[in-house]
């Protein structure tokens, strides 16, 4: 039974799966919008931080043009699956698949976040989009062990924290965020130390 979390909750992924944790799928999942027929592409990222909270370099940037992080071992430890460019069908929009035993040991948390390409140009945020979710699955069995619904209204917001995907004494933890961050996705990775003009 997945652990429905509320804004700011959290939840042992460890200790809530019912197999020993290796790989999970971290699904987003969004309603387009139907209004005027502008479609909207929200795109997935990810900042791989360590104890400060900030990327170790720009490689730790994962989007649609970065799909892969590596370890010194040349191993995947997060994979991007790939842009959904409007939204549509059912279940995750965009996934992030993360191979815990092979994220290297300084990396403290991974943060999932959601930006609406070309917002400015195409007068676009959050407070159009509906049911927004993420959530973690256990690719050993498929099961879903976390969810959290984004339930506020970000009317002005651009892009947004969805979650975070952590490190708590040897534990892998995941917490609901749901923070709005204006400006898009230039200033959000730019928050996060990554150098890389977009």
């Amino acid at each position: 039974m997945a652990v429905s979390l509320g804004k700011g909750g959290n939840v042992s992924l460890s200790k809530s799966a019912s197999t020993p944790l290796r790989e999970i799928t971290v699904g987003l999942g969004w309603d387009e919008r139907v209004t005027d027929g502008a479609e909207f592409d929200l795109d997935a990222v990810a900042f791989v931080c360590n104890a400060s909270g900030k990327v170790r370099n720009d490689s730790d940037f994962i989007f649609y043009n970065n799909l892969v992080g590596k370890n010194l071992n040349n191993q995947a430890f997060i994979t991007h699956m790939g842009d959904n460019l409007t939204g549509g069908g059912d279940g995750d929009d965009e996934q992030l698949v993360i191979n815990l035993p092979e994220v290297p040991e300084e990396v403290v948390k991974i943060m999932i976040c959601v930006t609406i390409h070309e917002a400015a140009m195409r007068g676009q945020n959050f407070g159009m989009v509906g049911n927004a979710f993420v959530r973690v699955v256990d690719n050993n069995n498929g099961q879903e062990i976390a969810r959290y619904d984004l339930s506020e209204d970000m009317s002005t917001e651009t892009a947004m924290t969805f979650a975070e995907v952590y490190r708590n004494r040897g534990d892998w933890k995941f917490r609901a965020i749901g923070q709005g961050f204006g400006g898009g996705l230039a200033p959000l990775a730019r928050s996060y130390d990554v150098s890389v003009h977009l």
